[in-house]
């Protein structure tokens, strides 16, 4: 009965442990990738770049255009695509000038670039920050700030802040108000709290003109379903939003008149409007390169159009890890995905592994900024000097690593594009 109960339960044992191992899951380029592989492997600088899809990227700005509600107007998010020629292309794509900025040497490379552009801040500068983009700023560029620039202010003291340097320079500021929709991150709390800045805005018509609204709503989707639906969020924020509306109407009846700009939305969010939202201008960026933090479903229709592309170094058979236990040939012949062992040029970006498939890091190994060990299987057929290919988690940052971006258009790099400058000194 014993001898029974053993073979019964070493077999358990066996069938568990085989439907535990993991399976196989290596697989060559895709001819997409092949593509590209073979073109940086005869005519790529040999070091890591970001590339732009050009053609992934124009459609999924047609894509993002067909979705506005009708009233709304789009405007491009400048963190989210940090380079001139790309926010050009952006532009050309989708016919908007507007673009919002979070960053002050942003503002100052847009203005001179595109001085036809209209800019909203997305986040409240300081003041020092803004005093900054008035030095920096030619008085030659054709940007006209007091018609094309719209600062955001978050409460009534950076309002006097404001004030105070409009009148220092004798200018007119045009003065959008941030209004918290549920995010929690700052901005008028309630409707009430808008009564003190209209007035303030009221007493200094030669220094401050108030332009509208901006509300994120990034919190929307975040909590589970059974809490609270993408649906239920987001009629919540319209309905808080419409609430600020009517506040600023009954205090004076004559912004009705006005040509306002009321914004929010954001990627994660953008799919969810329709011609009910008081909203009458909606922003995204991030949905236009498509990185992995935003593969959800309402984004569905967007394709990813931006990729690390890095030299594999040094390709070696089965995994060896330093000390004096045999962990890597244990490992490799555990699982089929660690069987070989593969060093880039660079590593260590917020960015997964998309091609080949079934590529990953090394948690034992740990990471690197130089030369990051990554396994595969052999089914992968990835060699000395292919790329590997990554797509970055977010673009904000991640596209500011590399220089100026590689754009990929009909089965070349056609084009170079500066980054945006992140600032000299004083």
């Amino acid at each position: 009965m014993r001898r029974r109960h053993f073979l019964i339960g070493l077999g358990a044992a066996t069938v568990g442990a085989v439907w535990l191992r993991p399976g196989n899951q290596g697989t060559p380029y895709t001819p997409y990738f092949q593509a590209l592989n073979d073109y940086l492997k005869r005519e790529g600088p040999g070091h890591p770049i970001m590339l732009i899809d050009r053609q992934r990227l124009a459609a999924n700005g047609k894509q993002l255009m067909a979705m506005l509600p009708a009233h709304c107007h789009y405007r491009i998010v400048a963190k989210s695509l940090p380079s001139v020629p790309l926010i050009q292309a952006v532009m050309a794509d989708t016919g908007s000038h507007r673009v919002m900025v979070f960053h002050q040497p942003f503002m100052t490379d847009l203005a001179r670039a595109e001085p036809g552009c209209d800019m909203l801040l997305g986040k409240p500068m300081p003041i020092n920050a803004a005093r900054r983009f008035y030095q920096e700023l030619p008085t030659d560029s054709g940007f006209d700030p007091q018609q094309q620039l719209q600062w955001l202010i978050d409460s009534g003291e950076r309002l006097q802040q404001y004030l105070a340097l409009a009148r220092q320079q004798n200018r007119r500021l045009n003065i959008n108000v941030e209004i918290d929709v549920g995010l929690h991150r700052g901005g008028l709390t309630d409707p009430a709290q808008l009564d003190a800045l209209l007035a303030v805005i009221r007493d200094n018509p030669a220094h401050l003109r108030f332009s509208g609204f901006m509300g994120y709503d990034a919190h929307v989707g975040k909590l589970p379903a059974f809490i609270q639906s993408a649906e239920e969020g987001h009629r919540q924020t319209d309905a808080l939003y419409r609430r600020y509306i009517e506040r600023l109407y009954a205090f004076d009846p004559g912004y009705r008149e006005q040509t306002l700009c009321f914004n929010g939305a954001g990627s994660p969010t953008i799919a969810l409007y329709d011609d009910s939202t008081p909203l009458n201008e909606l922003s995204a960026g991030s949905c236009l390169v498509k990185a992995t933090d935003f593969d959800l479903p309402l984004l569905e229709a967007f394709q990813p159009a931006a990729f690390i592309a890095t030299p594999v170094i040094k390709k070696i058979d089965g995994l060896h890890l330093p000390g004096p236990l045999p962990l890597g040939k244990a490992w490799s012949l555990w699982n089929p995905n660690r069987r070989e062992t593969y060093f880039i040029y660079g590593g260590y970006w917020k960015a997964e592994p998309v091609s080949p498939a079934g590529i990953a890091s090394n948690p034992l190994y740990g990471v690197s900024t130089n030369q990051m060990m990554f396994n595969g299987a052999t089914t992968t057929a990835l060699n000395q000097d292919d790329q590997l290919f990554f797509r970055p988690t977010q673009s904000e940052f991640v596209l500011l690593q590399f220089g100026d971006l590689a754009a990929w258009e009909r089965g070349a790099i056609r084009h170079w594009w500066p980054p945006l400058s992140q600032g000299n000194g004083a």
